[in-house]
């Protein structure tokens, strides 16, 4: 097999190029990157907006032992560690965004890029509702909030799904994410630095 049909078979030329979520599997680089910084601005986010600024939870405080939900300390010390890990989050994240950009056959897309920030904030609020409202109950997002609990943390999980299934859809109307991109010739790169 000739170099060039190799590079075209991995860039997904031939098999109708939805390789990958429907994309270019040249643009995986860039939506991996998008995706992981979503996590972290997603978490940042959650924890800033929430924790301080309306502070209507933290992140142990309706863990079932009363003395831990109701100890300060305890709870601002989870707080920390769980702003630590939205922290690591971008900057893996952005990391990830320089290695891409340095990639030639990588699209600069800035839909592509947004929608994958937008999959990721959502895909935090999912897996967030879910593990820590639902499975292990150690908070909920508005416990003295008017309606049930479970109101709040439902439309919590709502809004993520919505950012998850809205980011994807700006990635997929994106026309240099797409298998056929027409700005792209036979050997050349996607983009142009």
């Amino acid at each position: 097999m000739a170099a060039r049909d190799r590079d075209a078979k991995a860039d997904g030329a031939g098999d109708g190029g939805e390789t990958w979520l429907g994309l270019r599997p040249a643009a995986k680089p860039l939506v991996l990157a998008g995706v992981v910084l979503g996590l972290g601005f997603g978490g940042f986010f959650d924890g800033i907006v929430f924790h301080q600024i309306l502070q209507v939870h933290h992140m142990l405080s309706s863990y079932p032992d009363q003395g831990v939900a109701t100890d300060l300390r305890l709870n601002v010390l989870a707080d920390g560690l769980f702003h630590l890990m939205t922290y690591t989050f971008t900057v893996i994240g952005v990391v990830l965004l320089f290695r891409a950009w340095r990639h030639p056959r990588v699209p600069s897309a800035g839909r592509t890029l947004f929608g994958s920030v937008t999959m990721g904030w959502g895909l935090f609020n999912l897996v967030e509702g879910l593990v820590d409202h639902q499975l292990l109950g150690v908070h909920h997002v508005w416990p003295a909030g008017p309606g049930s609990v479970l109101l709040w943390d439902l439309l919590y999980l709502l809004w993520g799904a919505l950012f998850l299934a809205g980011g994807y859809l700006v990635v997929r109307t994106d026309d240099r994410a797409k298998p056929t991109y027409a700005g792209e010739g036979e050997g050349e790169p996607a983009r142009a630095d």
